[in-house]
């Protein structure tokens, strides 16, 4: 029985060798880039002493996460990031299932590739010419809102950048424009994989759009949702650090609305040059995340275990 699933295994391979080959470069990648910096943890329990070597330094425990939990700051850092995220996961769904749903209905084969190419291009921007782009738009000197939409609507020119109030909206309107193409591509080829027959059937038995999206699209996307929605719930106490940072002009009168974690970290990184609480920080985010992966995963499996991710 072994020797005759050895055979298969072989054949298998033989059969499949160009397909491993293709894919071998992705895994050393995922080695190098993933798994082996994950003995890096160690780093997180231990006082930095480069004259010891890295991971020569004395064991101190947690002492490293004292630093992310006994400052005054925690509340609002975990506040900002976590409902910061909320919001983003709900929106960017909402968002990025509307457009995929509105760009299927599209038939022109120019126009189709033309919007997803519209759609997807903010997403490959880098958040450094993102935060210039607002700044054009937002500088009190220059800025198009000050000298041109707010003097319009007969309003005094803002200092956006030493406002806090208006940076929840601000930040939320560039994180949608910036990352919601990324979603409604991956939404809008679920559609395009859906087998047009329902549709064809649903329009014999006189059913309308809203129906067709409602009874039909919806639930085929349902597992891709799922599964996309889990990866953005794993990553809930990561903040896009490009937004937070680059975008605000790290404006310090900005810091109740827009600190959150990987900024806080970053900016005491450059402080102390601590680099073990650093790496607490990251090691406290990816546990929490990983935690609220099995946790929404095991709440899906227990609703349609179809939907679950594992």
């Amino acid at each position: 029985m072994t020797s005759r699933l050895d055979r298969t295994v072989l054949k298998k391979a033989k059969k499949y060798k160009i397909l491993y080959l293709m894919i071998l470069p992705g895994i050393v990648y995922l080695l190098i880039n993933n798994y082996i910096p994950m003995f890096g943890i160690i780093i997180a329990f231990k006082e930095i002493d480069f004259s010891k070597g890295v991971f020569g330094g004395d064991w101190i425990g947690f002492r490293n996460f004292e630093y992310l939990f006994k400052t005054s700051e925690a509340y609002i850092i975990t506040r900002n990031t976590i409902l910061y995220n909320v919001v983003f996961i709900i929106l960017n769904l909402v968002f990025a299932v509307a457009l995929a749903i509105l760009l299927a209905e599209v038939k022109q084969r120019f126009l189709k590739r033309f919007y997803q190419s519209a759609i997807l291009l903010p997403y490959l921007i880098s958040t450094v010419i993102v935060g210039y782009l607002v700044f054009s738009l937002l500088s009190m000197e220059t800025g198009f809102m000050n000298k041109s939409v707010l003097p319009f609507l007969g309003l005094e020119p803002v200092m956006w950048y030493t406002e806090p109030k208006y940076w929840p909206v601000i930040l939320t309107i560039v994180k949608l424009w910036h990352s919601v193409g990324y979603l409604c591509i991956i939404y809008f080829a679920a559609i395009v994989g859906i087998d047009q027959e329902y549709y064809e059937a649903a329009t014999l038995d006189g059913a309308g759009k809203f129906k067709q999206i409602f009874h039909i699209t919806l639930p085929s996307l349902t597992p891709v949702i799922t599964i996309m929605t889990l990866m953005q719930i794993g990553r809930i106490f990561y903040a896009d650090f490009g937004l937070f940072y680059q975008v605000t002009l790290d404006s310090g009168p900005l810091l109740p609305t827009t600190n959150v974690l990987d900024t806080y970290v970053y900016r005491a990184l450059l402080k102390s040059g601590d680099i073990g609480m650093a790496s607490a920080a990251g090691f406290y985010q990816s546990v929490i995340g990983f935690a609220l992966i099995l946790i929404t995963n095991f709440v899906v499996k227990k609703i349609n275990p179809d939907n679950s991710l594992f």
